[in-house]
């Protein structure tokens, strides 16, 4: 997922993931495969003219959606999402659109301050919510007004601009993590996407990304996740992973099989298995970062 270009967007009908239980239910097929985590890459999509029907295999179904608006921030479940070349949305809310920057315009993420993962960026009638435990909640405008400075961020060394959000949004995350100053900037659809090919080369030049480390897709499997956690004293939850589709009745591990995934009408192809770092061991419910499990157990086996 992500190469499509946005004037190929404007021309289609964007698909949509369903949950079961909604018109359509989505499903995993294809040609089969898990680690605990794949990073899928360009999307292709199937619109303009028919082609020789494949074989596919229905190998699981989607059992959970999430969108994660301000990056390493706590995760939107939802029960639908268009699928983007830049990642999910729902409604006003995009994946990994918002971003916690430092004073220097650097990424600021949870393996930094871990306690970014109890903050909360929902969207309801006209406005944003900004909330966490023992904090007001703040209320911001769900167009970020055009007179906000633009600043130039840099996320894993590449530079992206960001329309900074205000200086409440910044004293209200300064004030919930109590540590130095910091600022909440907007991607906004006419900046300069960042290019995946830059950090890994496995992606195509042609792919994009905003705010996230890689891939604007991550899939897990349920059924991984709990072959992890029975070889855990202490289980730990999908949030840890912070996949964006979740899905069961697949074999464990058998995300690691699937070169090709057909969901609805979107088809998305496999990029690169994701590796795991230190923000997996960040309790999502305490935000307290361990630096041991389950990084400790994953290099023991996988």
């Amino acid at each position: 997922m992500g190469a499509a270009a946005s004037s190929a967007l404007n021309r289609l009908s964007v698909p949509l993931l369903h949950l079961p239980g909604q018109p359509r239910p989505a499903w995993l097929g294809v040609a089969a495969v898990g680690l605990a985590a794949v990073a899928l890459g360009t999307v292709l999509w199937r619109r303009a003219r028919p082609r020789r029907r494949r074989r596919l295999q229905q190998v699981g179904t989607v059992a959970e959606l999430w969108i994660y608006p301000v990056k390493s921030c706590k995760g939107v479940s939802v029960s639908q999402a268009e699928c983007t070349a830049l990642g999910l949305r729902s409604g006003h809310l995009r994946d990994r659109f918002w971003l916690v920057v430092d004073e220097t315009g650097n990424m600021v993420t949870a393996r930094q301050e871990p306690r970014l993962v109890l903050i909360s960026l929902t969207c309801e009638g006209d406005s944003l919510t900004l909330g966490a435990a023992h904090m007001k909640d703040l209320l911001l405008p769900i167009k970020t007004p055009a007179t906000n400075a633009v600043f130039k961020c840099r996320v894993h060394g590449l530079e992206i601009e960001g329309r900074d959000c205000g200086e409440a949004a910044a004293q209200w995350i300064t004030s919930f993590l109590n540590t130095q100053p910091y600022r909440l900037v907007h991607f906004e659809p006419h900046m300069q996407p960042r290019k995946p090919h830059q950090i890994k080369d496995m992606f195509r030049p042609t792919e994009q990304i905003a705010y996230a480390d890689a891939s604007p897709l991550l899939v897990l499997s349920e059924a991984s996740l709990a072959d992890l956690n029975a070889r855990l004293q202490k289980t730990v939850k999908a949030a840890n992973f912070r996949p964006n589709v979740v899905i069961s009745g697949c074999g464990v591990y058998a995300e690691d099989l699937w070169n090709e995934l057909l969901i609805g009408d979107v088809e998305l192809k496999r990029v690169m298995a994701c590796s795991r770092c230190v923000l997996t061991t960040v309790d999502p419910d305490t935000g307290v970062m361990s630096r041991k499990e389950p990084l400790d157990t994953l290099k023991r086996w996988s």
